[in-house]
């Protein structure tokens, strides 16, 4: 199934695809989401960020094999930093050089703690193109990263989430302006989404919605104001984001 979140006069709406329109449904968690009866033709809607996550978590170490060496971790964004297709990245001029970063994202179906590798999958509701957008030259001042990943605009998400997707091995690329910039796979990711899933609900619990941003498997690319950042995801589709100028008060 695909299932989005559109803009309508009285406010977000959960809808699914079949054919060319949108379905409205009630509870987008459901096994088989029900639908309320309204419908858009896809052509005429704005998508937002297919999901609202309370938590946002990125893998940390997880760009290639060698990464295995070391501990799985992980790092916060704030759910303030997530946007949807089309939505601005915000750079600030003074915090440096920013990267975005072509992942897969997770997005959690039902709540999860202490969840085996095994099991992992029945607590998985779809899957989703993250950019995980970041302040590189932060880093070294915060091992948090609280000042590298949290930019306004720095999570887009969408254009919609995939129930079903092979996720062990699907194409990632990226492109600036419409010129390729990177390409990869998450076959080249050191710990694959369900490990990822069941070492972080080990530490916290998630619930519907919470997303984890899988890792960058040599998909950094930069980014700088003026320029369109795009991100792929095979079987899943593109999502598309313009970068601007944070405006600083002198």
């Amino acid at each position: 199934m695909r299932i989005a979140r559109i803009a309508t006069p009285t406010g977000p709406q959960a809808v699914l695809a079949e054919g060319d329109r949108w379905l409205a449904i009630d509870d987008p968690f459901a096994d088989q989401p029900i639908p309320t009866g309204a419908t858009w033709a896809q052509e005429d809607v704005r998508l937002l960020a297919p999901v609202e996550p309370r938590v946002v978590l990125g893998m940390l170490h997880n760009s290639g094999p060698a990464d295995r060496a070391l501990a799985p971790q992980a790092f916060l964004k704030s759910a303030r930093t997530v946007v949807g297709p089309g939505a601005a990245i915000v750079v600030d001029p003074r915090r440096g050089q920013v990267m975005a970063e072509c992942e897969l994202a997770l997005v959690v179906g039902r709540p999860c703690r202490n969840v085996s590798v095994a099991d992992a999958p029945a607590f998985v509701w779809g899957w989703t193109i993250g950019n995980d957008v970041t302040a590189v030259d932060q880093t070294a001042a915060d091992e948090t990263r609280t000042q590298a990943k949290n930019g306004d605009g720095f999570t887009p998400l969408g254009p919609w989430v995939e129930t079903d997707l092979a996720a062990l091995d699907v194409a990632l690329t990226a492109a600036v302006d419409g010129v390729e910039a990177v390409a990869s796979s998450t076959a080249a990711l050191a710990w694959n989404p369900f490990e990822a899933l069941s070492h972080l609900s080990g530490h916290l619990t998630l619930g519907p919605g919470d997303v984890i941003l899988t890792g960058a498997p040599g998909t950094a690319f930069a980014i700088t104001p003026g320029v369109e950042a795009t991100c792929a995801v095979a079987g899943i589709g593109v999502l598309s984001n313009p970068v601007h100028t944070l405006e600083v008060t002198p």
